[in-house]
């Protein structure tokens, strides 16, 4: 329920409103960037790792573009493509520029970041001009459909959609990143809010749980977890049409009635680690029911086998 305070919190100690405001890109990009180094890893260990060796931001990667380095992938965005840096064995798929390159100098946690923040700086420097803010009320602002749900899906395309080719993001990921920022930006960008308020990001912990509740069973959606989340009958519209049936203010007067974004995180919450730590493989022999008895769903949960459908 304090969803929004948190998200507020995060953009007051990263500087977004004001960014979004002036029309300022480096805040937002570095925020990205940070959300993007939750991939494949606990939050705790990504933020632990960042607070100890920091993460790529937009001035140090213009600083060491603006002497042009020698590489060939680095001129342009649309060049960017097969870097393949690898930060184990230092190499990469041009191996002659490696010494001068600056990709490899940032200390992430694994070279895929090292490329996906270079990919990502090239793509606002080239396909926006540098202005992330105006790209992306141009992106919201063209997006049209007939109904009020084939709308609220193509604002997410019009801005998921073109990122989608930056290096090493995935439609999770990218809207895990971008909802705060939108949610965040909601006093002075009411159309940001509009789009953010419904972006999901279903991970591994919300889909295995919409399994063991058998909430995909009842709507006839078994699937293996990955882009079926987000297909028709996946995990995002089940959450979505969920969401139809919550009046959201009655857990918060500040939130609007439908808030599918909510939804989605009050399911994370439930199972993360970090969160009320109990649907959660940790937790759960995946290869039988459930078993823990104080579970305030166990009443109504179906506590399916997760290994049930996967060794089918």
């Amino acid at each position: 329920m304090s969803l929004l305070d948190e998200i507020d919190t995060e953009a007051r100690q990263m500087g977004l409103l004001p960014a979004v405001s002036l029309g300022k890109t480096p805040p937002i990009f570095d925020w990205l960037v940070a959300a993007f180094s939750y991939q494949g890893i606990s939050d705790r260990v990504a933020r632990d790792y960042m607070a100890k060796h920091g993460t790529a931001t937009w001035a140090e990667i213009a600083t060491s573009l603006q002497t042009v380095p020698s590489c060939p992938r680095l001129q342009r965005y649309w060049a960017y493509e097969a870097c393949r840096y690898d930060q184990a064995s230092r190499s990469c798929s041009e191996p002659d520029h490696i010494d001068g390159c600056p990709v490899p100098r940032h200390r992430l946690r694994n070279g895929r970041l090292n490329q996906t923040a270079y990919s990502l700086f090239l793509f606002v420097r080239d396909l926006t001009d540098s202005d992330l803010v105006g790209w992306i009320d141009r992106q919201l602002a063209t997006a049209a459909a007939v109904s009020a749900s084939d709308l609220e899906a193509a604002r997410q395309e019009a801005l998921i959609g073109p990122l989608r080719n930056v290096y090493g993001v995935s439609d999770k990921i990218l809207k895990m990143a971008l909802s705060p920022v939108l949610i965040g930006a909601r006093t002075i960008r009411p159309l940001w809010y509009e789009a953010g308020k419904v972006m999901m990001a279903v991970d591994t912990l919300v889909h295995n749980f919409l399994h063991r509740t058998g909430i995909l069973g009842e709507c006839g959606a078994f699937h293996a977890y990955g882009p079926a989340c987000y297909q028709q009958n996946g995990c995002a519209e089940i959450i979505r049409a969920i969401s139809e049936r919550i009046d959201a203010r009655a857990l918060n007067p500040r939130f609007p009635v439908v808030f599918p974004r909510f939804v989605q995180h009050a399911i994370w919450r439930f199972c993360a680690a970090d969160g009320l730590n109990l649907c959660n493989g940790n937790r759960i022999d995946d290869r039988k029911a459930c078993e823990i008895s104080y579970c305030y769903l166990r009443q109504k949960c179906h506590r399916t086998p997760l290994k049930l459908y996967k060794n089918q």
